[in-house]
């Protein structure tokens, strides 16, 4: 799979990148990464994201990252903080769909929907702040009813597998 990389619009909502990576660490779980305002926005997913809207994923808001992270496959050795194996699990672009404030200040506000266009998901999700969870920056990653959703059970192995589609 190719690394991730900036589009001709890099510093406009077209050129945005995102970057799903598999981190087999102490636990599996997936890297959700955004761009934004020159840092990826970084999320720890444990069972990864869904393609599917009735799957509601727990994402838990970690620091950001420097942009050339998007890019990084390989093992992270033992003592070291996340050690283990990090893949690419899919990339492409993202933009924006708050039209009325920018993505910091949507995130700020615990909402931040927008449109991914990556090899394995497309399409439209939303990040939103959980108030009242006992993990501290937990947030729900929730795709939105589009021609790219799907419907069925998810398989524990890939996020984006299922044993059925959803009729469109």
């Amino acid at each position: 799979m190719g690394k991730p990389h900036k589009t001709d619009g890099a510093n406009g909502s077209n050129g945005l990148i995102f970057v799903v990576q598999r981190h087999q660490a102490t636990h599996l779980h997936y890297d959700f990464r955004l761009e934004m305002n020159g840092v990826l926005k970084s999320w720890a997913i444990p069972k990864g994201p869904s393609m599917s809207p009735s799957d509601r994923r727990l994402a838990v808001m970690v620091e950001d990252h420097p942009l050339y992270y998007a890019g990084f496959e390989g093992i992270i050795a033992e003592g070291n903080y996340g050690a283990g194996t990090v893949e690419i699990w899919d990339h492409g672009t993202w933009q924006p769909d708050n039209k009325l404030e920018s993505p910091l200040q949507a995130l700020r506000n615990g909402s931040l929907e927008f449109t991914l266009n990556g090899e394995k998901i497309k399409g439209k999700f939303v990040l939103v702040k959980m108030e009242h969870s006992r993990t501290e920056n937990a947030w729900l990653l929730i795709k939105r009813h589009d021609q790219y959703a799907v419907s069925g059970d998810y398989d524990g192995e890939r996020p984006t597998k299922y044993y059925k589609t959803a009729s469109h």
